[in-house]
């Protein structure tokens, strides 16, 4: 059955009555939309109006007390979130809580935020299988909301191709916006209700009152039906940066441009770096060294250079799934010798010959867009095509890009080449006025011939070579780096970017890869994951395998010697090479996963390592970005010891001390490949990994991010992730539906993200260096 039919059920069967909801709004817009919020006290968890319940509220890195609230008391939690990385605090029954015969239910809380600053608050939801459902929210300053966590109900049961849909509860709550994990836990053995607080640079301070069972006075059928207006905005909320007509976003792209001016900031060089600041060695392209104890990239001309810029400029993931097909006979398909990822080529249109067999797949979809063009009108021309997703409401189709047919609109013209054009041109010129010295990863390469502003490189290394499992592939299983495959695939990758990049000293550095799923910190079979995986596998089908024998063979000579060091009883290397189960971890266990782990980033590294030194020997390895979520010591010592800049995908507020302190082991450059945040007064359906409580407050949070890495002294550079704000019904890749732009997706900035960038920028290399003035 399909998602549509599914959802279609529970509407015809009574479990969700028909009304609007205005989407994703934090308050209705008029008090006659909803009724009032009616509560089932009897559903009370946890109040706190007597001392007995605190022996039910567990900290770590926190503390609690009681205090006197409106309706009696309240459980206060001061987060020491300011010395500590993670600080948590969990409610926790005396008994599971069995919540199964619920029906449609969420948890209602009253949070009160009495401090001056927003909280990004990570929420789970587990049961005592330790399956967690888990969701974020933004609590502003100075405020007292009640907010609902939804654990059951049609929603959750359908896949929409959207990261976070719109909120269908008929209620005054503040919804708890969906993150990760498990939307379906078990609800008869429930253990916790935990709130987080992490990667902040000072304390936090909330108040929690009437933990309570709530369920919906009326749900909206229709809350996933014409979400979308022709400009791919929201069309049932106002909200800011909102285009009404094409001669107002004329008008509007009229203004910005009479505004914009060319970079105006004295202590520039050509290439963006420190020019009122020492001049060391010039090389004639980007390159680092360690200036006065902070390690630092060089431009060109030798001057000292921070690079703080944008990623992801480019149409290639502004395109959104639509809900039709054609006839497949019709689509080229992948090829093996493919250099780039489906999401990475741009919009792909379907052939013309498709075109007469087009047809709906998912009337769910279709029915999100108030307006789609024909294909053979001038706005048909931004029409794409999928022929994979990584995870959606369908598994290929046809796409729009609202952005792209946007621009046409803003520079009024059907021709793209030169609305794209006139997008370079205005993209450049708001790097220079923003105050940027670069742009991130992910760019569209024909940034690069216009030689105007420094830039990174990447690429992705596919093939057929073998692959080995960390146990959380999320994007895909690692490659085999012992595979001659890979090597060759390496090879040929890095040549197709030195083609593209033609030896400019423009481009700063190259990415390969990205967030890889090395293993994650917390266990050892999480931890060791990509060795316990491989020793799994027999070595004649398996390059690492074979390596790791050949290692354990090498360390211990007998394997007597080995079954002693390991506690367990293999007949012969044979059998150790032949692939067996690993149960138990003793101290030498650990010590040789730990060297196989090493050794298998450090393979990695030097082949890509190897492919750089031999085609682009004049530009920096910039790594693979490790996610943070995604990374261990030995694949962070691997890459220390091959690549230039090790690079690290950081999604917090700011660079928090304690999480960092591995940088003085490793002492070399770091950089930040993706950051962000995002609000929902952006017509947006999900701020994004980080939460700002509004427009404003974006600004706030991007300045304490980037100047916190600024005052590190190993970062040498951070990348907002990412230009252009998500579709609204998600990104075809994998549904990411976030307010995490620069811009909107009908390109109009957002002023207060903007500002805050500038005053960063004009005083970035005076906060770096200053003092170390010649």
């Amino acid at each position: 059955m399909s998602n549509h039919s599914t959802l279609q059920m529970l509407f015809t069967t009574g479990v969700l009555t028909t009304s609007l909801w205005l989407v994703g709004c934090h308050q209705p817009s008029s008090p006659d939309i909803l009724s009032e919020t009616k509560e089932n006290h009897s559903n009370l968890l946890l109040s706190f109006d007597d001392e007995a319940p605190l022996h039910q509220v567990n900290v770590h890195n926190a503390n609690k007390s009681l205090l006197a609230s409106e309706h009696g008391q309240a459980v206060k939690i001061d987060f020491a979130s300011a010395s500590n990385h993670e600080s948590v605090v969990e409610f926790v029954p005396d008994e599971l809580w069995d919540w199964s015969n619920q029906g449609n239910f969420g948890i209602a809380m009253d949070i009160e935020n009495p401090e001056l600053s927003s909280v990004h608050l990570y929420v789970s939801v587990k049961d005592s299988h330790g399956v967690a459902h888990n969701r974020s929210v933004a609590i502003p300053a100075q405020s007292s909301q009640r907010y609902l966590i939804e654990l059951s109900g049609p929603d959750l049961e359908i896949e929409t191709g959207i990261r976070s849909n719109p909120f269908s509860w008929q209620d005054n709550y503040q919804p708890i916006i969906w993150r990760y994990g498990n939307k379906h836990i078990d609800l008869s053995k429930v253990a916790s209700l935990g709130f987080k607080v992490t990667g902040v640079a000072e304390n936090k301070t909330l108040i929690f009152d009437d933990i309570t069972l709530v369920q919906p006075n009326a749900m909206d059928e229709n809350y996933l039906i014409g979400l979308v207006d022709k400009f791919g905005q929201n069309a049932k909320q106002e909200f800011t940066n909102e285009v009404h007509s094409d001669e107002q976003l004329v008008a509007i792209a009229e203004q910005e441009q009479s505004s914009l001016v060319s970079n105006d900031i004295a202590d520039r060089s050509k290439f963006n770096g420190w020019k009122l600041g020492p001049k060391l060695q010039a090389s004639g392209y980007y390159r680092v060294e360690k200036y006065q104890g902070k390690w630092s990239l060089v431009d060109p001309e030798g001057y000292l250079f921070f690079s703080n810029g944008i990623a992801n400029v480019r149409m290639a993931n502004t395109s959104t799934i639509t809900g039709y097909d054609f006839d497949a006979t019709y689509i080229k398909q992948r090829q093996s010798g493919d250099l780039t990822p489906e999401d990475s080529i741009g919009l792909n249109r379907a052939p013309k010959d498709a075109w007469p067999s087009r047809y709906e797949t998912s009337k769910m979809r279709s029915q999100m867009f108030t307006w789609l063009p024909e294909y053979e009108s001038p706005m048909g021309q931004h029409f794409g095509y999928r022929r994979e997703v990584h995870t959606g409401a369908i598994d290929k189709g046809e796409t729009y890009s609202f952005y792209q047919a946007n621009l046409t609109r803003k520079y009024q013209t059907n021709d793209i080449q030169l609305a794209e054009q006139k997008w370079r041109d205005t993209t450049i010129k708001r790097m220079q006025s923003w105050g940027f010295t670069s742009f991130g990863n992910w760019i569209d390469p024909s940034f690069y011939s216009m030689q105007q502003y420094p830039y990174f490189a990447n690429g992705w290394i596919i093939g057929d070579f073998k692959t080995v499992s960390s146990g959380n592939d999320y994007w895909a299983p690692l490659p085999d780096p012992f595979d001659p495959v890979f090597k060759e695939r390496a090879m040929i990758t890095v040549q197709q970017v030195a083609d593209e990049v033609n030896d400019s000293p423009w481009c700063v550095g190259v990415f390969i890869d990205n967030e890889k799923s090395w293993g994650q910190m917390g266990k050892y079979e999480s931890q060791f994951a990509v060795p316990i995986n491989a020793l799994r596998l027999d070595r004649k089908s398996s390059p690492t395998k074979a390596h790791f024998s050949a290692l354990m063979q090498q360390k211990y000579s007998t394997i007597e010697a080995f079954n002693q060091a390991w506690e367990i009883d293999l007949e012969s290397w044979d059998s150790f090479a032949s692939g067996f189960e690993l149960r138990e971890f003793n101290e030498s266990v650990v010590a040789d996963l730990s060297t196989m782990l090493y050794e298998f980033g450090l393979q990695y590294f030097t082949v890509v390592n190897q492919a750089m030194e031999t085609f682009m020997p004049n530009h920096l390895y910039m790594g693979v970005r490790f996610a943070d979520w995604g990374m261990t010591p030995e694949l962070r010592k691997a890459a220390s010891e091959v690549a230039d800049v090790v690079s690290y995908n950081y999604y917090k507020e700011v660079i928090n001390d304690e999480f960092w302190r591995f940088l003085d082991e490793i002492d070399k450059p770091a950089i930040i490949g993706e950051f962000h945040n995002g609000a929902l007064d952006s017509g947006l359906l999900n701020p994004g990994l980080i939460h700002a409580a509004s427009q404003q407050d974006r600004g706030k949070k991007y300045a304490e991010y980037v100047n916190s890495a600024i005052d590190n002294p190993y970062f040498v550079g951070t990348h907002w992730f990412q230009y252009i704000d998500s579709p609204l019904t998600g990104r075809a890749l994998d549904g990411e539906n976030y307010n995490v732009g620069f811009v909107s997706v009908t390109d109009i900035p957002y002023a207060p993200l903007v500002d805050a960038a500038r005053q960063v920028n004009r005083n970035l290399y005076q906060r770096r260096y200053g003092h170390n003035e010649p």
